[in-house]
């Protein structure tokens, strides 16, 4: 795990430890999640015949993203039976936060088949940052960690540095599946910046008592947005996670 997002996920290295885990804080490059991705590969094929690389994003070489998208459509799968009990068909809306893209991916796939728009919001990073973490709508097409999709890299293809207020979306590229969805319009990609995510998360905590993980409070505020043009609609955000690990950054 990078440096940076350990300090940054200070809670969940805690509850990682106390269920047995060894974690190993990655000290190069931006300490931050690609670095720990490089590190997590590199030890992978050093160690072949005793390791197994296990990722929890739909990104990195095939057949990686095939099954953690699987897996997570849970998601998609919990939202379309829940919306048919509620209002009898699915969303009009659905929106959910991309770094990697696992939880939009599980949110989208059961969806791509409805007549439901999808929508997936990237970290925008602090205003006036020229890139933020914002793959698929500053970046260019290119291949990292064994998969071509959409990422930030410079004219040389070196891949920049990211910035972003959410650890879990500070991240250079996104799934390659994502990729494929924005080139064939099936899905549709905004950015939020950090100061956004912000209002959005203590919106969300004033109104409703619920504290989202800062990677969910970027696509609450654009949910909120896309809600009021959309009086009468169905709109549903997907919560990737709870804000308690962020607490300590937000104060």
């Amino acid at each position: 795990m990078g440096e940076r997002d350990i300090a940054r996920q200070h809670p969940n290295v805690v509850r990682m430890r106390l269920l047995g885990t060894r974690v190993v804080p990655v000290t190069t490059g931006s300490r931050t999640l690609k670095d720990a991705i490089n590190a997590a590969l590199r030890d992978w094929t050093e160690n072949l015949p005793t390791t197994h690389y296990l990722i929890g994003s739909v990104v990195g070489p095939h057949p990686f993203p095939t099954i953690v998208g699987a897996f997570q459509s849970v998601i998609g799968r919990e939202i379309l039976r829940q919306s048919r009990a509620a209002w009898g068909g699915p969303p009009q809306l659905a929106i959910a936060c991309v770094g990697g893209g696992s939880n939009a991916i599980g949110t989208f796939h059961p969806l791509l088949h409805q007549p439901t728009e999808l929508l997936g919001v990237e970290a925008g990073g602090p205003t006036g940052h020229p890139t933020g973490a914002a793959s698929l709508t500053r970046g260019t097409p290119g291949v990292l960690h064994g998969s071509y999709s959409y990422l930030l890299q410079d004219r040389d293809g070196q891949v920049l540095e990211t910035a972003s207020l959410s650890a879990g979306l500070d991240y250079p590229a996104v799934g390659p599946e994502h990729a494929q969805l924005m080139e064939t319009g099936r899905a549709r990609y905004v950015s939020v910046h950090d100061d956004e995510a912000l209002r959005a998360f203590h919106w969300l905590a004033e109104d409703e008592g619920i504290l989202p993980a800062l990677e969910s409070a970027h696509a609450v505020f654009a949910a909120v947005r896309e809600a009021r043009r959309r009086r009468g609609q169905h709109v549903v955000v997907t919560l990737s996670g709870r804000g308690d690990k962020d607490l300590e950054g937000i104060e």
